[in-house]
């Protein structure tokens, strides 16, 4: 069903020959773009501007490489499947509204038809041109409502039932993005927890350290000092 969805987003954004690129790049992460080119039938210019027309919209993301071979950039691509979801739910409400709107417009209104041009006008319409063709000069017939109404019913239940769908499946893309960005937050979190800690290890190592120096010093003083005192008692006792 998701797969139905996206490549129906595909299909309004560009075209449905361009709908197998879904295929290709669903559950996957970084599809090389010549892959991806060989497998449509396509050039890399006709490919690549699939992608970025996708890219636009923000359904699909890119990485860039360099080959070290040749030397030019390479382009990896991912598919952005809550955006795509997310894109495709907006059109079809957008859809739902024109068509409620023209399902309120049948209900409170009249059309008239004329047979030999085969087209459908409003009441008003109908009414300034005084029920006559302006075409082919032929009667307006008045146009079955009833039939239109239901047609445009049985539309509008598919198109909601399509929605909630498209909700659900996006629903469980957020929550996969949710957690995704949750486990990323902890590592960061726990990364940072072990660098203050390495730090406060280096700086307890360092007092040390220098604690040993110092302490190392002292003695050294100490006997400078006590042979310094004991000259000048020395010297005293000469003097006297």
């Amino acid at each position: 069903m998701q797969i139905k969805f996206l490549k129906s987003i595909v299909e309004n954004l560009i075209n449905k020959q361009a709908t197998p690129i879904i295929d290709l790049l669903i559950g996957k992460k970084h599809v090389n773009e010549f892959l991806i080119a060989k497998k449509l039938g396509l050039t890399i210019n006709q490919t690549r501007n699939i992608l970025y027309k996708l890219s636009d919209f923000g359904l699909v993301s890119f990485i860039r490489k360099k080959d070290k071979r040749k030397g030019w950039y390479i382009y990896f691509w991912t598919l952005n499947i809550f955006q795509s979801l997310n894109l495709l739910e907006q059109n079809l409400k957008e859809e739902l509204v024109k068509l409620e709107n023209q399902l309120k417009e049948r209900k409170e209104k009249r059309y008239y038809y004329c047979k030999t041009c085969s087209i459908e006008v409003s009441e008003e319409v109908a009414l300034l041109n005084n029920f006559i063709c302006s075409e082919c000069e032929q009667v307006y017939n008045l146009s079955n409502n009833q039939e239109v109404i239901e047609n445009l019913e049985r539309s509008i239940i598919k198109l909601k039932k399509d929605i909630r769908l498209v909700n659900l499946e996006r629903n469980i893309e957020g929550e996969k993005l949710e957690k995704k960005k949750n486990i990323k937050i902890k590592k960061a979190e726990t990364e940072r927890v072990n660098l203050r800690k390495k730090k406060r290890l280096e700086k307890i190592k360092i007092a040390k350290k220098l604690k040993k120096s110092k302490e190392l010093k002292k003695p050294k003083k100490a006997v400078f000092r006590k042979l310094k005192k004991s000259k000048n008692v020395k010297k005293h006792k000469e003097k006297i």
